[in-house]
């Protein structure tokens, strides 16, 4: 039997969720369009408001502050292009760190194509931004903090509540943006108390379907349409709305909040159990030691990170590199070489993310499976 450790890249969709899905893809009332007149557009609209009600409780916010996407990608470019693009007077400046998703990093770019200051915060080998640095760039100028709530690569958990300190002491008025898509379930969210304007998210990584994204606007934040045509969602988001897509993502939130505490444990459990066994093998944990428990990156000496990944391929185990590594261009991941991981460590590291459906058992098997690969190669 399989053994997924890639969770991070994606989740399985929850059976009940599968379930919805095919009930309302074959109803005979469940397909209409809800910008539609007739009782079928009304019904799908209908659905629609119900997702937005239950998913705006959950995350604690206003329904009408949340707008739903087609992924996070889409909700992160939103957030930071449509934010500086709208609000030319509230400064030309961004500050962030090069350890972002590439959702942010090229949208930040593009700013900075445009004329925008952008000021990268160094980190540390534990992936927290200097803020002793942030405290000293953020000015008069700043329009826009843009982060990463957990990291996707190493599960570094952003310092949110020394930031947001840090903006209300220097500069009110600058805008925070998180991108909240690997800690969405996973840690508690409560976005009307964490200080934050903005937030980004995604469906496919807390066992709902791919093609769904969710945004986060506070009342009063002004922010440019990324995508127009016929004015749905107030304007915001143009396109029509997937109502069995916003179900789905409804469902799979209110299953990741039933235990969350419950499942942070258990899944810090099974993290320092797998570390345990791997320490045989004499790996570098490149993940801090206060990351969240749901992402675990480690390089294995002796095996380049894709030798691995297929080594474990071969026994129907999946895991990831943090980078696609390539022998012409010998790239490693951004995110450890920003941290100053050393490249012959970076080169090798393979990254393994949980979810909360993984057992011990199976950490248990994968170290088994590590064992006889490196048997097999007499390592």
């Amino acid at each position: 039997m399989s053994i997924y450790f890639d969770n991070s890249a994606t989740t399985k969709p929850l059976p009940e969720v599968a379930r919805l899905v095919y009930e309302t893809l074959s109803g005979e009332e469940s397909f209409g369009n809800p910008g539609s007149l007739h009782r079928l557009g009304v019904l799908a609209e209908k659905d629609l408001n119900e997702s937005a009600d239950k998913i705006s409780k959950i995350l604690s916010c206003k329904k009408d502050e949340l707008y739903f996407t087609s992924c996070g990608s889409e909700s992160v470019n939103t957030s930071i292009l449509g934010y500086m693009h709208q609000n030319p007077r509230a400064g030309k400046k961004v500050i962030s760190t090069k350890t972002e998703h590439k959702a942010s990093l090229e949208s930040l770019a593009r700013l900075e194509k445009e004329g925008y200051e952008i000021c990268y915060l160094p980190v540390d080998i534990n992936g927290k931004p200097d803020l002793d640095v942030l405290e000293r760039e953020l000015d008069d100028n700043t329009a826009l903090l843009t982060f990463t709530h957990v990291n996707n690569e190493s599960g570094a958990i952003l310092p949110l509540s020394d930031i947001v300190a840090i903006r209300n002491k220097k500069n009110r008025n600058t805008k925070i943006h998180l991108d909240c898509v690997q800690s969405l379930g996973k840690l508690p969210i409560a976005l009307s108390r964490m200080g934050i304007d903005m937030a980004s998210f995604s469906g496919h990584k807390i066992h709902a379907l791919k093609g769904f994204g969710l945004l986060y606007i506070k009342t009063g934040v002004r922010v440019e349409p990324l995508i127009l045509g016929g004015g749905q969602q107030r304007g915001m988001r143009s396109g029509t709305q997937s109502p069995y897509l916003a179900s789905a993502f409804a469902m799979a939130l209110e299953k990741a909040y039933e235990n969350i505490d419950e499942n942070l444990q258990k899944m810090t459990e099974l993290r320092d159990h797998f570390v345990s066994g791997l320490s045989k093998f004499d790996v570098h944990v490149l993940s801090p030691k206060d990351a969240l428990p749901y992402v675990l990156n480690v390089s294995f000496p002796s095996f380049q990170s894709e030798t691995m990944l297929h080594c474990l391929e071969e026994k129907e185990i999946y895991v990831s590199t943090v980078s696609a590594c390539s022998s012409k261009t010998k790239k490693v991941s951004y995110v450890l070489s920003e941290m100053g991981v050393r490249r012959e460590i970076a080169a090798n590291a393979v990254r393994f993310s949980f979810c909360r459906f993984n057992t011990i058992e199976e950490a248990d098997r994968v170290i088994a499976a590590i064992s006889e690969i490196y048997d097999k190669y007499k390592v």
